[in-house]
């Protein structure tokens, strides 16, 4: 792609996330989660591959209808209520539409099927893109619209924290294990954002890093599904022997940063009185700690000679940079000690 276009999509992207952040006005909003619907199609479907330009299409199709939906139900709410105003409280019917407007942009279920096969046909770096910049717009504006609903919201992340386990646990494919793995996450932080948006927000912070490290580690071993990245120890012996960690800190194990997000959010729901949901939520994570130890069975531990039919890579050296990587890294697998500072931070 041309690096004049390339640069003007993703200063797009920029200003359609920075637009929907700004705003304080639902059209305003609705018009930066189409800049950056908008200009991430181009960057998906750059490879002129069917795969690639299906997924942009199921991509298309689906955005268009939650941004429709946010706008109806916006409509819908100012003739009600006479107000365009994000922090103006909403009607009951509005905002239930608009919460699940928001779920089919962000993926979560049980409006979650576009998002695997959708990652499935793109290149790591677009799938990055999706898992993470992406949904920042829609996670800001569920934020600013709680507490709405508090049935549907439960009842969207228990479904996505079990689906995001379910999901995964029969896949191969590297791009849809992360895709039910961001359900999962997802999950997490739409149980704790009705009661702690702060706590919601630190659980996204931490994910994105573990997100951007698994997917730098793959795009580094050009790997896209577990047979491939059994051969990776011949390829990158340091970074095989650091991608279980970053793996099992996704999983939510101590002594890991994953941990503390997630011991944060039971601690908070388990304040709240809804022991059943924390539950729930705690027992999914051990379905999706079954698919991470997995990939890190498949790394790590069959060494050669193995029986995994995948073919042996060429052993070049990478010539793309791996500090971004390395500082990833390095927080995905290093934070839980500032745990009591965040908790401070948290508590002001």
């Amino acid at each position: 792609m041309n690096p004049f276009i390339l640069s003007i999509l993703l200063l797009s992207l920029g200003l359609g996330t920075t637009l929907t952040f700004a705003s304080s006005h639902w059209l305003l909003a609705w018009m930066g989660l189409e800049i950056s619907t908008l200009a991430i199609i181009p960057l998906m479907s750059q490879h002129h591959h069917p795969r690639a330009v299906e997924a942009t299409t199921k991509y298309f199709i689906t955005q268009a209808a939650a941004a429709a939906l946010i706008l109806f139900a916006s409509t819908t709410n100012a003739w009600i209520t006479g107000q365009w105003d994000i922090n103006f409280d909403l009607h009951f019917f509005p905002a239930s539409m608009l919460t699940m407007a928001l779920a089919l942009k962000m993926g979560l279920a049980p409006v979650h099927f576009w998002l695997p096969e959708v990652l499935q046909g793109l290149d790591l770096t677009t799938g990055l893109i999706l898992s993470t910049w992406q949904k920042l717009a829609p996670f800001i504006l569920m934020c600013q619209i709680m507490p709405v609903n508090s049935s549907l919201i439960t009842f969207l992340g228990v479904t996505s924290t079990l689906v995001g386990g379910w999901g995964g646990l029969n896949q191969t494919q590297l791009r849809k294990i992360l895709a039910y793995s961001s359900i999962a996450h997802l999950g997490w932080m739409i149980l704790v954002m009705q009661f702690n948006q702060q706590l919601a927000l630190l659980a996204l912070i931490i994910y994105i890093p573990m997100t951007f490290s698994t997917f730098m580690i793959f795009k580094t071993n050009s790997s896209t599904t577990v047979n491939t990245l059994a051969a990776s120890w011949a390829k990158t012996p340091a970074l095989t022997a650091i991608t279980p960690m970053i793996l099992l800190s996704l999983g939510g194990l101590p002594p890991l940063s994953g941990f503390m997000p997630k011991w944060m959010i039971l601690q908070e729901l388990t304040k709240q009185d809804i022991p059943l949901t924390a539950s729930i939520a705690a027992l999914s994570a051990l379905l999706s700690l079954y698919f991470y130890l997995r990939v890190s069975y498949a790394m790590t531990l069959t060494i050669s000679p193995n029986n995994l039919n995948a073919t042996t890579p060429w052993r070049l050296q990478t010539t793309a940079s791996t500090l971004p990587l390395a500082i990833s890294a390095t927080i995905s697998a290093m934070l839980l000690p500032l745990a009591p500072a965040t908790l401070a931070f948290l508590s002001l």
